[in-house]
């Protein structure tokens, strides 16, 4: 028989405390709502993010199940997490400065724990700390994940292929075998299985062990296993083509694979974990000696000065981030691009590429000759940037997925010899049916040359905060080449020295 302890009933704070907590997450709801309605455009149009719907029902549910326990538990404001909320709101403001919604929604969902923190204390965050943690579930984030799961899966794949005998000749994430030609794209990444584990992993450890251990060693797995099930599916997928002479696993039945197989190892992966399963005992909380002596109503009016404080604090973002955007610099500013060393630029055209930088203010193309040498060059220059018109964006690529003829069959960061100075550019190797091209690209903030996205971010919005404007440069140029990349990278070091840019205000 099991002895459940009886706990002295707590305060009556709790309905004024609940209703004052609701209608203060209910404002913050509306004080952030277009963070909030970017996080339903993803659910929406993504089919990888649509279990955000179900996050804050399943997190309401979580709460409800912990309800005997909150009873005896009374809520007390806590200053401290004021503190968590001006930081919040300082991220949540560096984050749309930069236009990055994701860290901008991982700043909402912070906002929302922070004011629950503040109105109802530390206790009752404790008690409820994992369904408030769960909403960052809710937070469509993954897609930084996309090109390395694209790369171990067409690793996994070729080394698969090889151990079996098959002969492969690879480049990037395309590769050939006898019987047909494969590539790894976006949706073979297998984020989407990986998205879909991660969430009901945590959810299934949380809800079928008592032990924190095991349900990091679940969560942890659920994380692992669905990148090498993903590896085997795609393996699998080849192989069975290859065998019925690529006339099965093409197609809608590909994806019909995929889903069956994930859903084989996820009901696997459940099973095995069942076998140490720690059944809840519902209602059996011990009483602390801390507990049993704060115990005793609240007085409400602290609950409603706590509430305007964290109301109070939670304006000062939006409102500051609306007066930037309303006094943002609209100055007219052109960019000017000039070449020293004998450069020239021709009429006639490098290539038949071109990179999709979107968005730009002003965009400057031009193909230059050095006696043998050939470069194409193209300057994107932004200005009071804004979503969709920005110099970080993902959409900002060399060439976009399942381009009709050019394919990215290798990226990656260069170090560079300049005028005797090291610096790095991304660089990426380009084919089309007839043409192979090196490409360097780097950006220009402040005059300073940066390549990493999120420093380059960073420095943006920082900037626009403290009202220096956020303006940005990039660059991109391209060379031919055949097999050797040493001349390539030659050319294009020698032309990245004669490169001049120029910012002119009118």
């Amino acid at each position: 028989m099991n002895h459940t302890a009886t706990l002295p009933a707590a305060g009556n704070s709790w309905p004024k405390a609940a209703l004052i907590a609701g209608l203060l997450l209910t404002a913050i709801f509306i004080l952030y709502w277009p963070t909030f309605h970017s996080m339903l455009e993803i659910w929406e149009r993504s089919e990888t993010f649509a279990h955000g719907y179900l996050i804050f029902p399943i997190s309401a549910w979580l709460i409800w199940r912990k309800r005997y326990h909150l009873t005896q538990i009374e809520p007390r404001p806590d200053w401290r997490g004021l503190v968590f909320l001006v930081l919040a709101g300082a991220g949540w403001l560096l984050a749309d400065a930069g236009s990055v919604k994701v860290v901008a929604q991982y700043a909402f969902i912070a906002l929302l724990i922070a004011a629950i923190w503040a109105v109802l204390g530390s206790r009752v965050v404790r008690a409820i700390f994992f369904p408030l943690a769960f909403l960052l579930f809710a937070v469509p984030v993954g897609e930084f994940l996309i090109a390395p799961l694209m790369e171990f899966t067409a690793d996994f794949t070729v080394k698969a292929l090889q151990l079996t005998g098959i002969p492969v000749y690879r480049e990037g994430t395309f590769f050939s075998i006898p019987s047909g030609d494969w590539s790894v794209v976006e949706g073979c990444s297998g984020l989407r299985y990986l998205i879909a584990s991660i969430t009901l992993g945590v959810l299934y450890a949380y809800l079928t062990y008592r032990s924190w251990k095991k349900r990091l060693i679940f969560s942890i797995s659920s994380l692992i296993v669905p990148v090498i099930a993903n590896g085997f599916r795609a393996y699998m997928i080849v192989m069975i083509a290859h065998l019925s002479d690529m006339k099965l696993a093409l197609g809608v039945d590909h994806f019909i694979y995929g889903w069956v197989w994930f859903g084989i190892v996820m009901l696997i992966l459940f099973w095995i974990g069942s076998f140490w399963r720690e059944d809840e005992e519902h209602l059996k909380y011990p009483v602390s000696s801390g507990e049993e002596t704060e115990r005793g109503q609240e007085n409400p009016g602290r609950f409603i000065l706590m509430a305007m404080a964290v109301l109070m604090l939670s304006m000062l973002s939006p409102l500051y981030s609306a007066w930037l955007n309303k006094h943002a610099d609209l100055e007219v500013a052109r960019i000017e691009v000039t070449t020293n060393g004998g450069w020239q630029l021709k009429d006639m055209p490098t290539t038949d590429w071109h990179p999709r930088w979107l968005g730009a203010d002003q965009q400057i193309r031009g193909n230059y000759q050095l006696g043998g040498e050939r470069v194409f060059m193209e300057v994107n220059y932004y200005r009071s940037q804004r979503q969709d018109r920005e110099l970080i964006n993902s959409q900002n690529v060399f060439i976009p997925q399942k381009h009709p003829l050019w394919s990215n069959v290798g990226e990656e960061n260069k170090r560079v010899i300049v005028h005797g100075k090291a610096l790095t550019v991304r660089q990426a190797k380009l084919r089309s049916f007839d043409q192979r091209l090196l490409a360097w690209q780097w950006n220009l903030i402040d005059g300073s040359m940066v390549t990493n996205d999120y420093v380059a971010k960073f420095k943006l919005a920082l900037n626009k905060i403290i009202g220096n404007g956020d303006e940005g440069v990039a660059i991109i140029i391209a060379t031919p080449y055949l097999n050797d990349l040493g001349p390539a990278e030659k050319t294009l070091s020698n032309f990245m020295a004669s490169l001049q840019t120029e910012i002119n205000r009118q």
